[in-house]
């Protein structure tokens, strides 16, 4: 499935939100798919008695609080059809006895279905419109349609279904009967689904929903019943299940086998280096001195606002708004992009190259930083040498790093420089949103983008532009697994454990800090190193979060440069992009000195000090990457007290609830 469409409404959408799969690749035995389904299921979907208990008590407040109750409930009810089955209604004398890959659904009748149905539709009466009052009038009849003729039982559903030979074996088994069915029943279609619109975001995202439940029961509701297998006719029409692709069949398989994975190992105790990894001084360590010959960027082409997550709300997924996603992030929009996460970062290296005026025959290396290319052999650097016409590197490798993918690229660049003694190309790129499924944390955090610098050589006796570098990784186990992709867990799908992400986080800026606290400034200017930063670019991970835990190391919030609420997390490429928008919106207009920390999924972190000069930043013409009118006089645009460098503070956010800024 497409990670994401652009409906004829021009409207992002993503199908994984409201059609739901499971990767059962991952999963071996029941109780794993159990604690899937629950968690996607059952944890956010009231049951039928909790629904009419809420119109008792006068819980509800709106039609819509109402309409999303009958909605998540549906899905928990079909939380086994919608992921392993295909529902085929099958006369019975044509139904086969003897096959293993057909079913037919044991059901139990729904104890005070008619009371809890007519307690449905008489609180939709009597409840306020929340939004537009005829989209869903629209709505609820799709919904009510589906939820009033429901028949069965859902609480003690089980995944695994018995053949026909098996229900038949105690004829007072019930099943589904239909007393006639029209294969011309009308249904929605992917482009009904992905196509729908209404003014209100959460409208639109249950619209999608109802649409999908209704594809569930494709026949005349009012005339199926509940029978005893033993009492079916020939002419009679069951609903036959079967499964839904080769990867339900491989699953049974597994369970008739057992399950294949090993029990979880204790993580040990970390242990402390026997001595602290001090900081790299460029200048007193290197002989061959790096230079920042250009900067380019590759922004995502697609933007997808707060809104746009609303409307495509995933079944799965708690109540939020558009602001309280603002404000638990500092996002507005994240950007993707449309091309192949190798496209957009060949772009970014082609538009390094062209602003430094070097050509292929001029590269000693390429190095790509990234976390989330699907590409192995051959690596994306290697590739990117190739389409660029590179006959030779000295070295082109990929990088894992994650967030901290620029330190660590820069780190490495500098160590070849000293033997190529030429520039290295390193691209940061990364590309989340065909990775991100509908989970809904790294939905809201993270975009795609790219960037390219390219790293020469300094003249001879001039200072570095890179001037401190440094890199670590590690921690406790809990931390090095708070980013994972592939998440098993999560069928797959990146994941964040917002806790562990903010202890490391703040484990590292602390040291960071401390480290540029007892450096010297230099030139022999006096003070700190970090009393001679001018401005502060860190890994764009989550604003909310970050601020509090810079000022939680005395960092205030004016020093600090943010373009997260425009881009959204871009993990490795986030500290470039950052840059290349701090000089487009005219923030850098004369040479800085940036402290650029990052840290992220496997508990890595690094930080570089370097110049910046914004001539070496390529702006592009288009729309996306142009420039931005920006002050001419010379300096870090602004002033705010307690600046570093002085520039106008961004405008507050705020800080509520960041202990769950990632969840």
């Amino acid at each position: 499935m497409q990670p994401f469409l652009v409906n004829r409404h021009d409207r992002i959408v993503f199908p994984s939100n409201v059609v739901p799969e499971l990767d059962l690749s991952t999963i071996d035995t029941l109780e794993q798919l159990d604690t899937v389904i629950r968690r996607d299921f059952e944890t956010k979907a009231p049951t039928g008695t909790d629904i009419l208990q809420r119109v008792e008590q006068g819980r509800y407040a709106s039609r819509y609080e109402l309409m999303r109750d009958v909605a998540l409930n549906m899905f928990w009810v079909g939380r086994f059809a919608h992921t392993l089955f295909e529902k085929r209604p099958t006369r019975w004398a044509d139904v086969p006895r003897r096959r293993t890959d057909v079913f037919l659904p044991v059901l139990t009748p729904w104890e005070d279905g008619d009371t809890k149905v007519a307690a449905v539709a008489r609180a939709y009466e009597a409840l306020p419109s929340t939004f537009d009052g005829d989209a869903e009038d629209r709505v609820f009849r799709i919904l009510f349609d589906v939820f009033g003729h429901r028949k069965h039982h859902a609480t003690e559903l089980t995944a695994t279904k018995p053949t026909v030979a098996e229900i038949l074996a105690d004829p007072d088994n019930l099943t589904f009967r239909l007393q006639d069915y029209d294969p011309d029943y009308p249904r929605y279609d992917f482009a009904d689904i992905v196509d729908s619109a209404e003014d209100a975001p959460e409208m639109e995202a249950l619209h999608r929903w109802a649409m999908v439940l209704h594809n569930q029961y494709p026949w005349d509701r009012e005339k199926a019943d509940l029978v005893r297998v033993g009492d079916l006719q020939d002419d009679d029409y069951v609903v036959t299940l079967h499964p839904r692709t080769h990867e339900v069949e491989a699953f049974f398989r597994r369970l008739e086998h057992g399950g294949t994975r090993g029990a979880a190992r204790a993580a040990p105790q970390p242990v402390a280096p026997v001595r602290p990894y001090p900081s790299i001084d460029v200048a007193s360590q290197f002989t061959v001195m790096p230079r920042i010959e250009a900067l380019a960027v590759v922004h995502g082409d697609r933007a997808c606002t707060n809104q746009d997550l609303i409307r495509n709300a995933a079944y799965n997924w708690s109540p939020m708004t558009a602001d309280e996603i603002r404000d638990k992030t500092g996002i507005e929009q994240r950007l993707y992009t449309s091309e192949s996460f190798e496209e957009m970062a060949l772009r970014a290296a082609r538009k390094a190259l062209a602003h430094a005026g070097r050509g292929p025959e001029d590269i000693g290396a390429v190095i790509v930083c990234t976390c989330t290319s699907t590409r192995l052999i051959p690596s994306v650097a290697t590739w990117i040498s190739g389409e660029l016409g590179i006959q030779q590197t000295h070295a082109s490798f990929d990088l894992v790093a994650a967030c901290a993918g620029l330190p660590y690229g820069l780190s490495e660049a500098t160590r070849l420089i000293q033997e190529v003694q030429r520039p290295v190309l390193v691209v940061c790129a990364e590309k989340f949103s065909d990775k991100i499924g509908n989970v809904r944390p790294s939905r809201m955090i993270f975009g795609d983008g790219a960037a390219a610098l390219v790293v020469g050589v300094a003249p001879e006796g001039e200072a570095p532009d890179v001037e401190y570098l440094q890199t670590y990784a590690s921690g406790p186990a809990s931390e090095v697994n708070s980013i994972i992709w592939p998440n098993p867990d999560f069928d797959n799908n990146i994941t964040v454990y917002g806790p562990e992400v903010k202890s490391l986080a703040g484990r590292y800026l602390t040291q960071m800090i401390e480290e540029l606290k007892a450096l010297p400034g230099p030139d022999g200017a006096g003070g700190t190193l970090l009393d001679s930063i001018d401005l502060i670019v860190p890994h764009q991970a989550n604003k909310t979060m970050v601020v509090q835990l810079a000022a939680d190391a005395g960092l205030s919030e004016d020093s600090l440069f943010f373009n997260i609420s425009q881009v959204g997390n871009a993990s490795s490429a986030s500290i470039p992009l950052a840059i290349h928008d701090a000089v487009r919106d005219g923030v850098i207009t004369a040479p800085v000195r940036v402290f650029a920390p990052g840290f992220g999924a496997g508990a890595v972190a690094g930080f570089s000090v370097m110049r910046i000069d914004p001539a070496v930043v390529a702006l592009s013409d288009g729309t996306t990457d142009g420039p931005a009118d920006g002050p001419e006089d010379g300096s870090v645009a602004g002033a705010g007290e307690g600046a570093v460098g002085a520039r106008q503070p961004p405008p507050p956010q705020s800080t509520e609830n960041v202990g769950l800024a990632f969840g």
